[in-house]
């Protein structure tokens, strides 16, 4: 049996038929395999597998005794796939259909971002592609995340099929003629105030949803961990300030989206649509107000031209969809509560930004150093003058 080592792994790639005829020589090939390769996690590619008996799903079940996590079988068909799921293999193994491969050339690029690119493949489909090579798992976070949302009443697109473009992956989603708020605003400027109304309605509708203990991360947890991962690139004097603040904040169980920007709400049919649903959590209002300073504020302070390439719009109306966002949302508060709460969201931003830039090397390489020195300079400017992170409606 052909197979090949990769990275921590050993792919066996077994062909045609297993049955009562073949299932013990398959069996010791497989065995064979294992033990040449000791240490490897054994993984079974069955791209060229036709059928399997019940003799072969017995030399599965075999593999998976002595390992601790369950046996991946991958490029499955639809006829072997049929034959694990009747027979309940699909809960005891780690199995991935083959998927479809789709082209992109020539499509039209609905939005980029810093991890993938979406484009339109004909009126009714979208498709994200993402530049991270090991995205599967992402792929079905964010679709499990995206029905707990749905079924909690938020509005947002599934994806219903992960595809092969190329040597990347994708997520594909039905969308009808939908266009992002963020391609909205670039095509009719002139409606851009009536856009961020919706836009910020749509926020406060998220944040509006309670889920029980336990059903998703918690927001808090996920900033201490970034502030874990960007070790010395905190002095310490800051980072004791912001544990102090992240530990101060009571537990909050409502819907935050995690990267609540422009272009990741759709518009179809004219209802609005959360997509990139795999950062989402529970927590304070603040941990999705940051990222319109991530977005908008942030990575142009040091790069001008950041917000067209990346945003297609201009650094001024950046401000606006910023100012009139938090206006909008914090309707009827006065101008000096919204400039205490830009404060407080200033403080996560500067954490979200850092991680991004410090850790995940997002961004320029020519312009990291300056953009974690200029951030660090905010939240220095900010140390005097926060004291919680608790959003005052």
């Amino acid at each position: 049996m052909r197979y090949e080592v990769k990275g921590n792994q050993v792919i066996a790639y077994p062909e045609g038929r297993i049955s009562s005829d073949n299932s013990s020589e398959i069996q010791k090939s497989l065995e064979d395999i294992k033990a040449a390769n000791g240490g490897l996690e054994l993984v079974i590619d069955a791209e060229d597998l036709l059928y399997i008996s019940s003799a072969g799903l017995r030399v599965l079940l075999k593999l998976t005794k002595d390992q601790k996590t369950p046996l991946k079988v991958r490029n499955v068909s639809k006829d072997v796939y049929d034959i694990l799921d009747m027979t309940g293999f699909v809960n005891l193994l780690d199995v991935r259909r083959k998927m479809r491969e789709i082209s992109i050339d020539g499509c039209e690029i609905v939005g980029r971002g810093a991890i993938g690119t979406v484009y339109r493949i004909d009126e009714d489909t979208i498709v994200k592609v993402y530049n991270i090579p090991d995205c599967i798992p992402m792929i079905e976070n964010e679709q499990k995340r995206s029905k707990q949302a749905f079924l909690k009443g938020i509005p947002t697109a599934i994806s219903y099929d992960i595809v092969k473009v190329g040597d990347r992956y994708g997520s594909v989603f039905e969308m009808l003629k939908a266009s992002t708020f963020n391609e909205m605003i670039r095509k009719e400027p002139e409606r851009m105030d009536g856009i961020i109304r919706q836009y910020a309605g749509l926020i406060r509708q998220v944040h509006s949803v309670e889920m029980e203990p336990g059903e998703l991360p918690s927001a808090r947890d996920v900033f201490r961990k970034y502030l874990s991962d960007l070790g010395s690139a905190i002095p310490e004097d800051i980072r004791i300030w912001l544990v102090r603040l992240l530990d101060a904040m009571p537990e909050n169980l409502h819907v935050v989206h995690g990267d609540i920007q422009l272009k990741n709400v759709m518009v179809s049919d004219g209802e609005p649509l959360l997509i990139d649903m795999d950062t989402l959590s529970v927590g304070d209002p603040v941990f999705d107000l940051m990222c319109l300073f991530v977005t908008y504020r942030l990575y142009p302070e040091d790069e001008p031209l950041n917000i067209q390439e990346f945003q297609g719009i201009s650094q001024e109306t950046a401000d606006f969809i910023c100012d009139k966002g938090l206006q909008y949302y914090f309707e009827g508060r006065d101008e000096e509560f919204i400039r205490k709460e830009k404060d407080r969201i200033m403080v996560l931003a500067c954490v979200r930004f850092l991680h991004l830039v410090a850790v995940m090397d997002i961004g320029k390489p020519e312009l990291r150093q300056t953009r974690i020195n200029r951030a660090l300079e905010h939240l220095k400017e900010l140390q005097g003058k926060v004291d919680t992170l608790e959003t005052r409606f």
